[in-house]
């Protein structure tokens, strides 16, 4: 099965974080699985931890590219298609970093791995 990450689903995976469903933990960890991260993401925690919205060991830009590696979770970039695409999405979540992971969902044909249940709204699998 391939799955596209939800940026709290990252953070909590590697926090060990009680949030995280046992759905959730099994699916990550299951090596028949292909994992995926969206640089969005990237993006998302750099802009919290920057505004000292998150907390991190270290910096993001080490922290995500060493965990990654670490899990051997699928780096996924974002391309124009993705990014063009997010117009096309009916307004039930105003976040963008959530509506391009949808978009990226939808393009690249991945399930989502997240608790937020506005995502649910669209056309994407959701798991959680």
């Amino acid at each position: 099965m391939k799955v596209l990450l939800d940026t709290h689903t990252f953070l909590w995976w590697n926090l060990n974080a009680p949030q995280l469903s046992s759905t959730a933990k099994t699916i990550i960890a299951n090596p028949n699985n292909e994992i995926f991260l969206s640089a969005v993401s990237a993006w998302e925690i750099a802009i919290k931890y920057g505004k000292g919205r998150l907390e991190l060991p270290i910096p993001p830009d080490r922290y995500v590219s060493e965990r990654v590696a670490l899990h051997r979770f699928t780096p996924l970039a974002i391309t124009l298609t993705h990014a063009s695409a997010v117009h096309a999405l009916p307004p039930f979540h105003n976040d963008p970093f959530d509506r391009l992971l949808i978009a990226q969902s939808q393009i690249e044909g991945l399930r989502l791995l997240t608790v937020d249940s506005k995502i649910q709204q669209y056309d994407v699998v959701t798991l959680w």
